[in-house]
């Protein structure tokens, strides 16, 4: 299965760098910024990563679930989600797009209806946080029907013959947790750590992308330039609240942001 994850990827590995991959929540701050911000740092980014908003978190730390009230109170569902989606995706410079949530609203929506949608507005990958492995085999298998990365996740407690499964089952990219937290807290671990974990992960397939997510600020991310990508997310959105309290545009200050984060990894 090949799909415009894939290209990024290689493109990223032919430029000798890792990606970048940012995280929103869907129509936060509100619908129409929350698609500017995204047109916005796409002039930047490699992978845009969307949320879409869930009021029961399991990995949430304080700015995404601050970030996920804003668009709870303004309105976001899963419909407004694919409609903004849609809309990215007709932008002529978006990137690849991954959808992330709960399993909880997707088997609600119904899973085949989901996924199907997800292919109509142009999702590139999935990311359900609480779908883990082998659970999440038959919807691993529909989402590469429907040419959808299906991404696993990987965290720093999981043994290593469980990650050979996880690995073996995974499609093109691969989502490793860089420490035992919620997203947002100050990273727990050294890089070295971070890097060595992900070098294990690589040595089982070296073919398999990893990206390393959970405490990835400007303050650290050019210390894991030897990873294939790198998730900011929390940072992201801390942004976007700074924005609000201060009345200053969070397009632009997004924009600024993520190209300096951009910037310490190539």
């Amino acid at each position: 299965m090949t799909n415009n994850i894939d290209l990024a990827f290689k493109k990223g590995k032919i430029e000798n760098r890792p990606l970048l991959i940012t995280y929103s929540v869907c129509g936060d701050p509100n619908k129409k910024k929350s698609l500017e911000i995204l047109k916005s740092i796409s002039e930047h980014v490699d992978i845009a990563e969307l949320g879409f908003p869930f009021n029961c978190p399991q990995a949430d730390g304080p700015d995404i679930q601050n970030s996920t009230y804003r668009a709870i109170e303004n309105g976001i569902n899963l419909k407004k989600t694919f409609e903004l989606v849609k809309n990215y995706k007709r932008y002529k410079n978006s990137k690849p797009l991954i959808l992330m949530g709960y399993y909880q609203i997707i088997f609600h929506y119904g899973e085949k209806k989901f996924v199907k949608k997800c292919k109509e507005v142009g999702v590139d990958g999935l990311i359900v946080v609480d779908l883990p492995w082998p659970d999440n085999k038959n919807f691993a298998k529909l989402c590469k029907k429907n040419s959808i990365c299906f991404v696993q996740l990987i965290a720093p407690t999981t043994t290593k013959k469980r990650m050979k499964l996880i690995i073996k089952d995974s499609h093109q990219m691969v989502y490793q947790i860089s420490m035992i937290s919620t997203t947002g807290k100050k990273l727990k671990v050294s890089a070295k750590e971070i890097i060595r974990n992900n070098k294990i992960i690589k040595r089982i397939n070296p073919k398999k992308n990893v990206v390393v997510g959970f405490g990835i600020t400007k303050k650290t991310i050019s210390s894991l330039k030897e990873c294939d990508g790198l998730v900011v997310g929390s940072a992201i959105c801390k942004a976007i609240s700074a924005s609000l309290k201060s009345r200053q545009n969070p397009v632009i200050k997004l924009n600024k942001m993520v190209e300096v984060l951009k910037n310490k990894i190539i």
